[in-house]
Formats: C-alpha cells, sequence, structure tokens
C-alpha cells in the first residue's frame, strides 16, 4: 500500500531534558499536525525540552537576551530547531488552569509557525499567527485558553 501525505515517516529528533519527561506521542502529534498545517509533512523537526535555565542561556547566546523565554526556533539548513521550556509550560499552564501537555504542545506548534513564515510582530501577523495556532491545536484536541480566547 502506498503511503499518502498524512502517512509519512515523521523526521523527528528529540532530546527531553526536563523531569517528568513529556511523552513522545504528544510531540509527535504537535508536529505532525504542524508540518500538515503548513504542508511540508517533509520538514526534519529537532525538539530540544529543557529548563528555564538552560533556554536563558540559548537565549542569550544566539539571540542576545539571557533571559528564559517559552520557545526558541531556529531554521538551520531547512531543519526546524526548537527549545522548548517545559519549566516555563508547568508554569503558565498552572496559571491558566489548563495541561502542562497542552502548553508544551503550544510552543512546539507557535516555534514551527515561526519556523514556516508565520509571525507575531504585529497586531495582523499576531491574529494570523493565534488562528494558525488555534486550528493546528484543535486538530489534536489541546485547548489553550489564551489562544483559544483571541481573535474570536
Amino acid at each position: 500500500m502506498a503511503k499518502g501525505p498524512s502517512d509519512h515517516d515523521l523526521r523527528l529528533s528529540l532530546t527531553d531534558r526536563f523531569e517528568p519527561r513529556t511523552p513522545r506521542s504528544v510531540i509527535e502529534e504537535a508536529v505532525r499536525a504542524t508540518l500538515a498545517f503548513v504542508d511540508q509533512p517533509q520538514r526534519e523537526v529537532s525538539i530540544l525540552l529543557t529548563d528555564d535555565d538552560e533556554i536563558a542561556r540559548i537565549h542569550g547566546e544566539f539571540l542576545d537576551d539571557p533571559t528564559p523565554t517559552d520557545v526558541i526556533s531556529f531554521e538551520v539548513d531547512d531543519t526546524i530547531d526548537l527549545v522548548v521550556s517545559v519549566e516555563c509550560a508547568r508554569r503558565k499552564a498552572r496559571e491558566l488552569g489548563h495541561t502542562i501537555r497542552a502548553e508544551v504542545a503550544l510552543y512546539i506548534v507557535h516555534g514551527m509557525l515561526h519556523a514556516c513564515g508565520f509571525d507575531d510582530h504585529d497586531d495582523d501577523e499576531r491574529a494570523r499567527m493565534r488562528v494558525a495556532e488555534r486550528e493546528v491545536l484543535a486538530r489534536i484536541g489541546r485547548h489553550v485558553t489564551p489562544v483559544d480566547e483571541e481573535c474570536d
């Protein structure tokens, strides 16, 4: 049986340095749904799940801002590289009353959309990004309160 576009082999490299570990299935579903949304199913994706200290170090080294953040995305040789602070996701999810897994999925979707040409620097771009985030998260059955409330 021939493989269709949604049946492709996922090209995902994952390093999870945060305890407790995020189930790989959560990451894979967010990556697959985002790649399908942007119609780039063959893109290679590399993800580092880490804490605030490490993401702050990377943020400072590559973007001259040594503060922690939620997600950093890079595009290197057509590979999407993401660094995600699961510590930040845990804090934000508790604050907003949804699951850590949904918040991690949001960070993955958001970072991947950035690497695929979406931006959020002005109101129009931000609205387009939020609509895309909601659409991708809905496809995988994840809901994150601020994303679901904006742009309605």
